[in-house]
């Protein structure tokens, strides 16, 4: 039957012109095809396609034409009406006799013609859905890479050899896909991006010498001939390996070695976010697998990367300005609200949070944008908006390509094919599609322009460009600082010029430059709003930035994040501490950004399920990442403290109490780490398991009264119970259980203070253990009763009121308690007891206090902390053995009650010494955060002084 007559009511209800296409092509098909060569017209769902995938596809219309018996095929085999087709393309190739690089050649052209052919109807008749054409597209390039690589793959080892790894295994290069050929989302006309590498270097000797790199060199380049060359059967896929590293003048395919120095050191900016989608799709996938590990540092930072913007924002303006060079903004992948952008904003925030957040480590936009709204970086509106427009747009990118099969994104100008293109996206016509189209990408740009304009000062101004560069005596920038309402501008101007001309931003490459001066008008108009100290602040702040300028991406989340440039200057203003803790630890430099955690207050039992994710995280194996991870723990939630204590929002007893808890997690987690490393190396004592038995830490001091500082070590004593010390562990290298427990508690120690570029965790004081620095670092419970009761001094156990049980066997817990409440109870001679603490008070005084000193310290001064932290003390041992429950607590303010309830103490004189104590503890805490000694004026807190002293001189004069 002729097809005119069967496809014209189809072709009645198209535009004019389009009508004129499909009545030529159909007379074209009957006169110039054999009615046995045409296929059978008795599928209506296939005749019903016909005028829509030949009117709107050049290259559907010549294929039928030429090679009629492909289509004939693809309906008779039921190819055509698949979704599944891809899973079979691999067998398919494999039945093919490929004996010859010419014959590959042939064979994967006419098999890429015939897919393609069916790959464009299929989407033009509108019986496939996006992902299904994009995931054809992405496995027809993936087999055909595969089927060639394998083919010269082992022509090449009957010629030469076979390459094989140090330990004999044979290996094959990688081929990694990058792109939309990695990220599975390959578009109908769209090159393929491949990089090429191999394990490791050696020599092939059994045949010919020749190096590895010369054998797989020798295999890229036949490889990219037989997918690239056009011959008369067409061309497989066009074939770019130009994202290479050095591009073209690199070598063709390094080794993972070169590839992993190549990334880490020397690579581009645009090359991170290029191999953001990068995925093996042929080769050797055993060792592919351990260049993707490699790589993946490169790629995701384990730090909030806040400098992607700039980069990614850089590579987008460069790409504006060449389109609008080349008058083609009405590009759909690279122009204004067009693809490039939809996967630049997820791009941006997978290189900024992919270190963090394994979620983003995805390589297809659509789930990357699902994770975004998981995570909570971007609403679902504009996250379902994006993906709207990602999926029409891509629709659209198909459909031009399809026309012809030609790889552009640029839309029509031609008024025909412009409605070609608006019916095969199921428009009325070109002005009802440009319309939806300008919509959607007006709304893309938006969102754009949101994330990547977000606070950034375009256009600074013009007082911000003159203060950086004027000098000390330009007096319009001095009057620029005055307006802006600097009280000091000459010492501002004079702080910023000796910040420019410092060797730090001497050494700041252009990049980090720019990026210092876009802070730089931010910094100022918030820096105006303190009133006491903005030249102070200012100072610290540059100081700051000088500390950290080799790291443009601390540098660049100020500029990104204002909010977190304006919580910087309100903590910098108050606290040089927190300045030079940002400066030792400048990862913490992400938490500024996050103003509710960062002043909420702490949770004990959610700081302990935050760092034992972290740790789990980790090889448990690895003692270095344990310690890494323990000192960003630490860093960032004493951070988190000072930041709320700084802000008012916590009293003194509380911040004391964060400070204990931080320190007692990193304890218990520290002792189940170190006890884990010792058995997996010696095995354990008898009778033990994974969990620390045994063993148990007590603290002293500050950690064991609850009343931790932002400087405070920690005073430890370790307590072991193990009854056979000569036993040995059950592992393969066993050794004594006394031994076990002597490195337990040394490994706990190395953990602990061993000085890293993160510092270390606390200094560990162990002098407070029975016989001091000469006694056992661990101490047999069973002897440590009779120590104290026969052999210790009595300022030890006026160390013994403040030691507290932390972490470890519950059975000594139990026993340490008892232990310490039957010494505090002992009877003691008043008048001696009195004698001794007194001495020991002013024999700590002559040693810590500084001489000539005409300030108040804190602790060491008469009326201090110390006295009332000896007068609890003294009041303890004095009376606990009248009344046990004085035992009870370890705090100063807790016995302080007690010691008023049993009247050894009256209530007035109680509360002047809490008061006291909190007063100077508090003031203490803030000296530190200021950067300053602990001390005050004399007359700072003098009433409180003098009566600390007059209730001391009526307990110990």
């Amino acid at each position: 039957m002729p097809l005119l007559p069967l496809l014209s009511d189809q072709i009645q209800q198209l535009p004019k012109n389009l009508q004129v296409i499909a009545i030529n092509f159909c007379t074209q098909l009957t006169d110039n095809t054999r009615p046995d060569q045409l296929p059978s017209f008795e599928n209506t769902a296939f005749v019903n396609s016909i005028i829509k995938a030949c009117v709107c596809s050049n290259f559907i219309r010549e294929n039928w034409l030429r090679k009629p018996e492909l289509l004939t095929d693809l309906i008779n085999s039921g190819d055509l009406f698949s979704n599944t087709r891809r899973d079979h393309y691999a067998t398919t190739l494999q039945n093919f006799m490929i004996d010859s690089e010419a014959s590959l050649s042939s064979h994967l052209r006419q098999f890429r013609r015939r897919e393609m052919l069916r790959i464009a109807w299929r989407d033009l008749a509108g019986w496939s859905n996006l992902d299904e054409t994009l995931g054809d597209l992405t496995r027809l390039a993936e087999t055909c890479i595969e089927t060639a690589l394998n083919f010269l793959y082992l022509q090449a080892c009957q010629r030469w050899g076979t390459p094989r790894l140090a330990d004999g295994t044979p290996f094959n290069l990688v081929v990694l896909g990058m792109g939309k050929l990695g990220a599975w989302e390959l578009n109908f006309s769209s090159d393929i991006d491949l990089i090429f590498a191999f394990a490791e270097e050696g020599i092939l000797n059994e045949k010919k010498e020749i190096s590895y790199g010369e054998f797989f060199t020798r295999i890229c380049q036949a490889l990219v001939k037989a997918l690239d060359v056009i011959t008369a059967d067409g061309f497989v896929f066009r074939t770019d390996i130009r994202l290479r590293p050095f591009g073209d003048s690199g070598p063709l395919l390094m080794t993972f070695d070169g590839m992993e120095n190549y990334y880490l050191t020397q690579a581009r900016e645009w090359e991170r976010y290029a191999m953001i989608k990068a995925r093996q799709v042929a080769g050797d996938f055993a060792t592919g697998k351990q260049l993707a590990t490699m790589i993946k540092p490169f790629v995701y930072r384990h730090y909030l990367d806040y400098g992607a913007f700039d980069a990614l924002r850089d590579v987008k303006a460069q790409i504006t300005q060449e389109l609008k060079r080349k008058d083609r903004l009405d590009n759909i992948k690279l122009g204004p609200g067009g693809i490039r952008e939809i996967e630049f904003i997820g791009q941006a925030f997978q290189l900024i949070r992919g270190g963090k957040d394994a979620a983003l480590q995805q390589r297809e936009i659509q789930v990357v944008l699902d994770v975004l709204v998981e995570l909570e970086l971007m609403t679902l509106e504009d996250s379902a908006s994006l993906k709207f427009a990602y999926r029409f747009l891509r629709r659209v990118e198909n459909h031009i390509q399809q026309y012809q099969d030609k790889q552009t994104h640029d839309l029509p100008i031609d008024t025909t094919v412009q409605d070609i293109l608006a019916y095969s996206m199921d428009f009325m016509n070109w002005a009802s599609f440009k319309q939806e189209l300008d919509l959607i990408r007006a709304q893309v740009h938006t969102l754009f322009e949101e994330v990547f304009s977000l606070n950034e000062q375009d256009n600074p101004r013009q007082n911000s460009q003159l203060i950086w560069a004027s000098n000390t005596e330009d007096e319009q920038a001095l009057e620029a600082l005055a307006e802006m309402g600097c009280t000091e501008p000459d010492k501002i101007l004079n702080i910023i010029i000796e910040f420019k001309d410092s060797y730090a931003l001497k050494r700041l490459s252009t990049k980090g430059l720019l990026v210092i001066q876009r802070l730089l008008p931010t910094l100022l108009s918030e820096l105006v709003k303190i009133t006491d100290n903005q030249t102070v602040t200012l100072k610290r702040i540059l100081d700051l930035f000088a500390e950290v300028a080799g790291r443009n991406v601390y540098l660049s989340l100020l500029a990104e994040n204002p909010q977190s440039l304006t919580q910087l200057i309100t903590l910098s203003s108050a606290s040089l501490w927190i300045c030079e803790h940002l400066a030792q630890y400048p990862i913490l430099f992400d938490e500024l950004m996050y103003v509710r955690s960062l002043y909420e207050p702490l949770q004990q039992s959610a700081l302990r399920k935050e760092l034992q994710y972290e740790l789990n995280k980790r090889d448990l194996i690895d003692t270095e990442q344990l310690m890494i991870a323990l000192r960003q723990f630490k860093n960032l939630n004493v951070l988190r403290v000072a930041a709320a204590d700084i802000a008012g929002n916590i009293p003194l007893m509380t911040v004391s109490d964060y400070l204990t808890w931080i320190a007692e997690i990193i304890l218990e987690q520290t002792l189940i780490k170190a006890w884990q490393i010792l058995g997996n190396k010696h095995g354990y004592p008898p009778n033990c398991q994974e969990t620390p038995q045994y063993f148990a830490i007590i603290g002293y001091g500050k950690l064991g009264g609850v009343e931790m500082g932002y400087a405070s070590d920690l005073d430890l004593v370790f307590l072991c119970s193990y009854p056979d010390a000569t036993a040995n562990t059950t592992g393969s290298k066993p050794i004594s259980c006394d031994l076990f427990y002597l490195r337990l508690a040394r490994t706990i120690c190395q953990i602990l203070n061993t000085k890293m570029l993160s510092g270390i965790v606390y200094e560990v004081d162990l002098r407070l253990r029975p016989n001091g620095d000469s006694g056992l670092v661990f101490s047999y419970i069973d002897r440590f009763e009779d120590y104290l009761k026969n052999q210790a001094w009595t300022w030890e156990h006026q160390a013994l009121v403040r030691a507290r049980f932390i972490t470890g066997d519950a059975d000594i817990q139990s026993r340490y308690q008892d232990i310490r409440h039957r010494i505090l109870s002992l009877p003691r001679d008043y008048s001696q007891l009195k004698s001794e603490v007194r001495e020991m008070r002013e024999k700590m005084r002559l040693q810590f206090m500084k001489k000539g000193t005409r300030l108040f310290d804190l602790k060491q001064s008469k009326g201090g902390i110390a006295d009332i932290e000896f007068l609890v003390q003294f009041g303890i041992l004095a009376e606990a053995a009248s009344y046990p429950a004085l035992t009870t607590f370890t705090g100063s303010i807790r016995s302080l009650g007690l010691l008023e309830k049993y009247g050894f103490i009256t209530h007035e004189d109680g509360d002047l010494l809490k008061q006291a104590y909190c007063c100077f503890r508090g003031y203490g805490h803030h000296q530190v955060l200021k950067g300053e000694d602990a001390t005050a004026e004399m007359d700072t807190f003098a009433d409180l002084r003098l009566e600390v002293e007059r209730i001391w001189d009526a307990f110990m004069g």
